[in-house]
């Protein structure tokens, strides 16, 4: 949890291994008061930070399994640190891709980042556009798309899923038609987190709360809460 001093506080996820120097990195896109006024700071400004709160990523699932990770838009913030853990430690017979889905080319986070992956990590990195610009010629469609194409071994496949809730779920149905194991499947829920510890009700989910039992969930725990209307 970032508090701007005097403006407010807004749950953020980190968006990089740290650093040796214990330095941590956050990715935040300009869209309200509290994060105008974040992204205003200058070096040797103050900035409140609670935390971490919450379940990350269980990157124990990912050991000798093949890897599937589907982020959209600024759902690749963090998924970033997974990606590039997946990169130091890769086993030689895994599959590891990376799905990114962005609203047109502009909006590509990380673009250093995904060419680094590609060509140094040998990882199967694709990005896939809602909107063509007239210079872009990669693919254009929605990042569900791209499930279908991959080479994976259903039982033994693990995936990570950031992004708008529609797109987590029919990614994750496009995942299970591929025989992927529902407990295989994890996804990052997003709702309005104000005290991150389970007391506000803010960011209540059927009898869950994000902040504190998720934000990342197994896909078979929330699967019907996320076909119940508005909740």
């Amino acid at each position: 949890m970032l508090y701007a001093f005097g403006v407010g506080e807004a749950a953020i996820s980190f968006s990089a291994l740290p650093a040796k120097r214990r330095r941590y990195v956050c990715t935040i896109r300009n869209a309200g008061a509290i994060t105008g006024a974040i992204t205003k700071l200058k070096q040797g400004d103050s900035l409140g930070l609670r935390g971490p709160f919450g379940r990350g990523w269980p990157m124990d699932a990912l050991h000798h399994r093949d890897i599937v990770i589907v982020a959209g838009g600024l759902g690749l913030a963090p998924l970033k640190p997974v990606i590039e853990q997946l990169a130091i430690t890769a086993d030689d017979g895994q599959n590891i891709h990376v799905l990114c889905g962005a609203r047109n080319p502009e909006l590509i986070l990380f673009r250093t980042d995904i060419e680094r992956w590609r060509e140094e990590a040998a990882l199967d990195v694709r990005v896939i556009v809602d909107a063509a610009t007239a210079d872009w010629r990669g693919d254009v469609g929605l990042v569900t798309n791209l499930i279908s194409d991959i080479d994976l071994r259903p039982e033994e496949t693990t995936a990570f899923i950031c992004g708008p809730e529609l797109m987590m779920r029919f990614s994750a149905e496009a995942l299970l038609n591929l025989g992927v194991e529902p407990r295989g499947i994890w996804l990052s829920m997003e709702r309005n987190m104000k005290c991150a510890v389970g007391i506000c009700g803010h960011c209540q989910f059927g009898p869950a709360f994000i902040c504190r039992d998720g934000p990342v969930f197994r896909y078979d725990v929330v699967r019907d809460n996320l076909l119940v209307k508005e909740l």
